[in-house]
């Protein structure tokens, strides 16, 4: 699938485990100069704490945050000395506001909005833009998509062009973050901000327990 990507976009492909931190390296030493950077790849990590073993929870905290902060680490140099580049990092509304059985999920996304806001500032001045996007539930290709879990009446979804053309406003805007999510998702996201326990009591109401227990079941093979 990638080296048919790499073919239809003349692009030369490199598959790295990002589990590795060898295979990190490796991706970094052979890609030469980079302008822009999508870290996109991301684990499920779906389920109770309690599900997960150790080496579980290392492989999703590798996967989801510490492999793209060291590709920031080892690229924002470069592109520094260059005066131009940009960091784009996926997270997830997920990253915004919790849900049921996502902890270890909602840790990597969360950590990686803070770092990404944090490296914003850092770089500020320096024509190296970051950014953040925070999809919601993506339909036809994704995690979601995967689990093939029905949402309650009331909850929408985006595709994947919407992803797409998301990622292109924010690199070419230097946008800051960019919700990706219909709008009563969007709002009840910034509500969960401000009244985590409330807004996870209507969650619940809405179905929330049922589609995190079936998304996680669906992705427990994906770890």
């Amino acid at each position: 699938m990638l080296e048919q990507l790499g073919e239809e976009l003349d692009a030369r492909v490199l598959a790295v485990d990002l589990s590795v931190a060898a295979e990190v390296e490796r991706l970094v030493a052979n890609a030469g100069d980079v302008d822009i950077l999508i870290a996109n790849a991301a684990l499920p990590a779906s389920g109770t704490l309690e599900s997960f073993s150790v080496a579980e929870v290392d492989r999703a905290l590798d996967v989801n945050l510490r492999a793209p902060i060291v590709l920031a680490h080892e690229l924002v140099p470069g592109m520094v000395l260059r005066g131009r580049g940009h960091l784009l990092f996926m997270s997830s509304l997920a990253g915004k506001a919790p849900t049921p059985r996502a902890t270890v999920y909602s840790a990597s996304k969360f950590g990686l909005r803070g770092f990404a806001s944090a490296l914003r500032s850092d770089l500020r001045g320096t024509g190296v833009g970051v950014s953040t996007v925070f999809p919601g539930f993506i339909s036809d290709a994704g995690m979601y998509a995967d689990a093939d879990v029905k949402l309650p009446l009331g909850i929408g979804t985006r595709s994947p062009e919407d992803v797409a053309g998301a990622v292109v406003g924010a690199i070419e805007r230097n946008r800051g973050e960019v919700d990706v999510a219909p709008l009563a998702l969007r709002v009840g996201t910034a509500f969960a901000s401000l009244a985590p326990e409330l807004a996870g009591s209507v969650a619940r109401r809405l179905g929330s327990d049922e589609v995190s227990r079936k998304m996680a079941d669906r992705q427990s093979d994906k770890r």
